[in-house]
């Protein structure tokens, strides 16, 4: 592949240019992102170490917590640099890296939520043959598929990225590199990546999205038409209650970002969707999964109790 790239390094505005506001959402930010580290990897700590959470649900529980602390960690640190520098200013090959990973996390958290909607599905439709369909290699294989398909939706996206001619200006509208920033400021033509952006996008989020509707689609046809006890059906949509809301809050900005607005230039509402999946999403899921989960509710009750008053044990 030529590099015909002229454009050595790009300048990231940001959220404003304003100093007094910028000094306003560093903590704010700042607070933000370590709540996610924290509360993210509160639960995988918590998976990890106890037995009882040894299922396949809470093992891809487990993916979606590490997801979400790296794919804030992609963006924000860089956002929050660009809070207490005057320019930030990042070379083309972070550039692409940034895009790279960014894209990787974000299509396959896409992919494994819809993974976990099967799993509701099998655990709730068909739970006499649970643990052999949810084996743990099947676990681990669609674990790997779904980071193997996110792979791929990145290396397409960072590749036809490569291939685009870059003369000038080099301001990027967005505080990270994404695809429709960097189109708009390409000199050469952007027909060929639009045109495979939007089947990408579409195929990948769509394929998601729809595999995990039709999940809860049929879980919810078989709770009210097959199951009778009032106390199993409560059980099971207070299961499934917390993955629909974790989708609600994923899909949404993205379907909205990448699938519905497409202009060909970049505008300040872009980003917001991208701050509600990258920044607030990761935060809000371990509130989600404890406060409608009593089984996480209680077990991380035990588990803190168990770590900061080992004595009362």
């Amino acid at each position: 592949m030529e590099n015909q790239t002229e454009v050595s390094d790009f300048i990231l505005l940001g959220l404003t240019n304003l100093k007094g506001l910028k000094h306003l959402l560093f903590p704010f930010f700042l607070l933000l992102y370590i709540a996610n580290v924290l509360g993210n990897g509160t639960i995988i700590v918590m998976i990890v170490a106890e037995p009882r959470l040894h299922t396949p649900m809470y093992f891809f529980l487990g993916n979606l917590s590490s997801l979400d602390i790296c794919f804030s960690t992609v963006a924000v640190p860089k956002m929050l640099s660009g809070f207490l520098s005057e320019n930030q200013t990042i070379s083309f090959a972070g550039c692409l890296a940034q895009l790279h990973f960014f894209h990787l996390l974000g299509s396959s958290e896409a992919m494994l939520l819809a993974v976990m909607a099967y799993d509701r599905y099998v655990a709730i439709c068909n739970p006499l043959r649970y643990r052999l369909v949810m084996s743990p290699q099947t676990c681990l294989l669609l674990a790997a598929a779904t980071w193997s398909i996110g792979f791929l939706h990145a290396l397409m996206s960072t590749v036809m990225i490569c291939r685009l001619h870059f003369c000038g200006p080099n301001l990027v509208y967005h505080f990270f590199c994404d695809i429709k920033p960097l189109l708009s400021l390409a000199c050469s033509s952007t027909h060929l990546n639009l045109t495979l952006l939007n089947i990408d996008a579409g195929v990948l989020g769509l394929s998601s999205f729809i595999l995990t509707l039709f999940s809860y689609i049929y879980i919810i046809s078989f709770l009210l038409l097959k199951v009778h006890s009032q106390e199993s059906r409560r059980k099971a949509f207070s299961t499934c209650a917390s993955h629909l809301t974790v989708v609600f809050l994923f899909y949404m900005p993205s379907i909205s970002n990448y699938m519905i607005s497409f202009p060909g230039f970049p505008s300040e509402r872009d980003m917001i969707p991208t701050l509600m999946y990258c920044i607030i999403t990761p935060v809000l899921n371990p509130l989600i999964y404890t406060l409608k989960n009593k089984e996480v509710k209680s077990t991380l009750k035990k588990f803190l109790n168990r770590k900061l008053f080992p004595e009362r044990i």
